[in-house]
């Protein structure tokens, strides 16, 4: 049994980073000036010139070494990290929880305003 690792197929990872970013060939091909059956051909080679290399990092967003060492794998396991808590999530962030009941704000302010509507009735009286 050999141990040895399959080296990266940057070219394969260069299209699915694109694709992930929702890039079109065509729209990378234009953007780093060349054709989108160059970027075809870079997609199909294993290795890649490092200034092409770098031209394509800066337009997906990522760095060079991002290109070199992505991994389908890492990508889904750190999305399936994520476990469901949205019990505990709120609209501010996660374990978002109250320290008052909010029937009793909603109360309080009912009264505040029943007090105002009071003031604004006694001081149209006076004016009158």
């Amino acid at each position: 049994m050999s141990t040895t690792l399959k080296p990266k197929h940057v070219g394969r990872n260069i299209s699915r980073l694109r694709e992930l970013r929702g890039i079109k060939q065509e729209a990378l091909a234009i953007a780093i000036g060349v054709s989108q059956q160059t970027i075809s051909n870079i997609e199909n080679s294993e290795n890649v010139d490092h200034d092409k290399l770098e031209l394509i990092a800066k337009e997906l967003g990522i760095t060079v070494e991002a290109i070199k060492n992505f991994s389908e794998d890492a990508v889904f396991n750190y999305f399936n990290s994520f476990s469901d808590n949205s019990i505990n999530q709120g609209p501010i962030g996660s374990h978002n929880i109250c320290n008052f009941n909010p029937l009793d704000k909603l109360l309080e302010a009912y009264e505040e305003n029943k007090k105002l509507y009071e003031r604004l009735l006694e001081a149209e009286k006076k004016n009158k």
